[in-house]
């Protein structure tokens, strides 16, 4: 059995690029499973999606904890444990990262016990489609690319049979089709990692409670929403050009999350560890000093 497993924030399309890879597999004649795991559903929340493909009917059921493919579309991920981008690691024949940066630099920086390849997905979403947030077509891509899914036509079928199925336009599919080709282009399958040797069954514990009040739950720690920092959660960042600001306060006034203050010479200034990154002040700046960047730190 074939395991990938997708990590991105919501917005990015790990799901949809979940369910191309299963289609994909689909139409190749393979029995696949795919499955995407979240919480409440909110856009830059850490997400993370499964695909399994096989020869035979598949059994196995939820989250993918031996990957034979991690595929990460945001790479700030990888330093937020909560993610488990890093589970598994061991058994992956490769985890490709969506970076600007050569994969040499990012595997000595990472050391992770895996091949690690990058290709700058969001830099191809930018140029083919114009907006680099939804990723689930070149994630897709790179997946069956990875995993030696072909021919090219049956994934870009894939591809479009998803896209269809979100109700988009016949322009924004073909934009969507040709980031695709061109991602599945650009890389090639990685030979399977020989598998580890299984380590035994382990007995279970059985845990007993104890009588009475003793055994019901009790919080003894006091709140700790203030240390959940919710900068982990923005695909994209906002940046004052401070030389270009009028000190006009409109994004400050509609910050929905107050994390825009102002200096003592009334200059906006954001706070990067709470801003979400709804990217509302980029939106309404009057004289469109703030800029657009894509988030490649962990806050």
């Amino acid at each position: 059995m074939l395991r990938i497993r997708f990590h991105g924030r919501g917005g990015h399309g790990v799901k949809t690029a979940s369910r191309i890879v299963g289609t994909a597999a689909f139409l190749s004649g393979f029995y696949a499973q795919d499955s995407p795991i979240y919480g409440a559903e909110r856009r830059g929340a850490a997400v993370a999606a499964y695909t399994r493909i096989d020869t035979k009917p598949i059994c196995e059921r939820g989250a993918v904890a031996e990957p034979d493919l991690i595929l990460v579309v945001d790479e700030t991920l990888l330093a937020d444990p909560a993610a488990g981008v890093r589970v598994g690691c061991e058994f992956a024949s490769a985890l490709l990262v969506n970076s600007g940066k050569e994969g040499t630099a990012l595997a000595t920086e990472l050391r992770l016990p895996c091949p690690i390849l990058t290709l700058d997905l969001t830099a191809v979403v930018l140029a083919v489609v114009g907006r680099g947030s939804a990723q689930s077509a070149v994630l897709g891509a790179a997946a069956c690319a990875l995993a030696g899914l072909g021919p090219l036509e049956r994934v870009l079928e894939a591809v479009q049979r998803e896209l269809v199925e979100l109700g988009l336009e016949a322009d924004e599919q073909a934009r969507n089709l040709e980031a695709a080709r061109r991602v599945y282009a650009d890389l090639s399958a990685v030979p399977a990692r020989p598998r580890l040797p299984a380590s035994g069954q382990v007995e279970l514990h059985r845990p007993t409670l104890a009588k009475g009040a003793a055994s019901r739950p009790i919080i003894l720690a006091v709140g700790n929403a203030a240390a959940r920092h919710t900068g982990r959660w923005r695909v994209f960042r906002p940046v004052i050009d401070q030389e270009a600001c009028t000190r006009c306060g409109v994004c400050f006034a509609l910050c929905p999350d107050g994390a825009i203050t102002l200096d003592e010479r009334a200059y906006p200034v954001i706070d990067y560890e709470n801003c979400k990154g709804c990217m509302m002040c980029y939106q309404e700046c009057p004289v469109h000093c703030i800029s657009e960047r894509q988030e490649v730190q962990a806050w």
